[in-house]
């Protein structure tokens, strides 16, 4: 007969080759795990309590309740330029970015000589981004720069389109639309997912060209618009090294973004604690848009299988 004895170390044995696979993956997650601790979730915890502080990054934090946010909500007249030209940039470049990634996927979708070299050329300008492409489009839109050269060439006079209340903003409209590339590559993988006996089904009806890309398109690829209506928005509200690099926030406030003012209040003048509240106030803005795009959804993206 078997005793405790002997029967103990099996069920230890039996328990431990169960437990290794965990432990092995825990393991190999443990540096992701770390960082993502130290570099994510205590930053948030630590910015929501620095939020109703008075903290300048000498000296201790100072408790000051919702003295930042009333500030903000009531006091500082910045916020309410800022969320201006934010709000106005979103309106710019979100509907339009959308329609042109839109138009561009259909045309690049065509089977004719040369697509690749055209798919890659409209994707290039999405992969060089950050500060190279603000310095390239800040020589590119100067006063004596290629567009007012051309322009002259016609018999126009161009503005000095960064340094022109009227016209800076819309300049950094025009480079961000510029690099819809990286959502028309969505929209044109999702194209080609598009089943063809739906469009043969259309033209059994007598549908044009007009009626497949309504009934059939559009439907079809809503999934990778909304993908990108919602990426986009969240990306563009928290815009910055386009005005950091190109106006710096001028002329005046016309590209003051939000994220510039909160970088100007937290590394300009060292006000951590005012800045913690401008952090987290942009993020409830982006939340608060997220989900009401997210409930619009329903009236307008189709998903195979829903009713």
């Amino acid at each position: 007969m078997q005793t405790a004895m002997t029967i103990a170390p099996r069920l230890s044995k039996i328990r431990w080759a169960k437990l290794r696979p965990h432990l092995v993956g825990w393991a190999f997650i443990s540096p992701w795990l770390v960082s993502f601790g130290f570099l994510m979730v205590y930053p948030f915890i630590a910015s929501f309590v620095l939020s109703f502080t008075r903290y300048q990054l000498i000296g201790s934090p100072e408790f000051i309740g919702f003295e930042n946010i009333q500030r903000m909500l009531f006091e500082d007249p910045r916020v309410r330029d800022s969320l201006k030209v934010t709000f106005t940039y979103v309106l710019l470049t979100v509907p339009a970015g959308t329609a042109i990634s839109i138009l561009v996927a259909i045309l690049l979708n065509q089977k004719v000589r040369g697509i690749p070299f055209f798919r890659t050329s409209f994707y290039m300008p999405s992969v060089i981004g950050g500060v190279g492409l603000a310095l390239l489009w800040t020589t590119i839109l100067a006063k004596n720069g290629p567009v007012n050269t051309s322009l002259a060439w016609v018999g126009i006079e161009g503005p000095n389109w960064l340094f022109d209340t009227t016209w800076a903003l819309p300049s950094l409209a025009l480079k961000a639309l510029a690099t819809a590339g990286g959502a028309m590559l969505i929209i044109l993988a999702a194209l080609q997912g598009v089943p063809q006996h739906l469009y043969e089904a259309v033209e059994l009806d007598g549908g044009a060209e007009w009626a497949k890309f309504w009934h059939v398109t559009l439907p079809q690829i809503s999934p990778a618009i909304f993908y990108n209506v919602i990426v986009t928005t969240i990306g563009v509200m928290q815009s910055f090294v386009d005005a950091f690099i190109m106006t710096d926030g001028g002329p005046g406030t016309a590209t003051l973004f939000y994220g510039l003012y909160l970088y100007r209040v937290a590394f300009g003048f060292f006000r951590m604690g005012y800045a913690s509240a401008l952090a987290w106030m942009i993020f409830l803005i982006i939340l608060g848009l997220t989900i009401l795009n997210f409930r619009i959804a329903r009236y307008w993206v189709y998903y195979e299988g829903e009713e």
